[in-house]
């Protein structure tokens, strides 16, 4: 896992100023606001995921929500519909919790990232979680609907 995460901070990094980086040590990644799941192809770690539940705040009308984040698939991994499923129990560990929001910020140069998320119903929104609207980073949501 760690490995996994190594080389999306890597990817992170070479597209991006450490400033324009919002990432999640791994000590944050075990609190217990965050549910972190892996995927597996034939017992090999392929992908992994994190959703964190948060409060409420104006830019979400204080309705509490939650936030994707630390999505990687192995790049030969790609393709195979992983971080769909990935997203998808990460949505639905959060939906049988009674949360109705999820949001994620990602960065506008991961067009894969992007096709993914807007594919599975996100959609643009403006900036939230004190995130800097900086031309950098895109910024998503969806309904999630019981």
């Amino acid at each position: 896992m760690l490995a996994l995460l190594a080389e999306l901070d890597h990817y992170l990094g070479s597209l991006y100023a450490p400033q324009e980086n919002h990432i999640l040590d791994i000590a944050t990644l075990k609190s217990p606001e965050i549910t972190f799941l892996v995927a597996l192809h034939e017992a090999r770690l392929v992908g992994c995921g994190a959703v964190r539940r948060m409060p409420g705040e104006p830019s979400t009308n204080s309705v509490r929500y939650a936030e994707v984040k630390r999505m990687i698939v192995q790049p030969s991994m790609r393709g195979q519909r992983i971080g769909e499923q990935i997203l998808a129990s990460l949505e639905s560990t959060v939906r049988a919790e009674g949360v109705q929001l999820s949001l994620l910020e990602t960065g506008a140069l991961q067009t894969g990232a992007v096709r993914l998320y807007e594919r599975c119903g996100y959609r643009r929104r403006s900036a939230f979680g004190g995130y800097p609207d900086n031309g950098k980073s895109l910024f998503l949501e969806k309904r999630l609907v019981s």
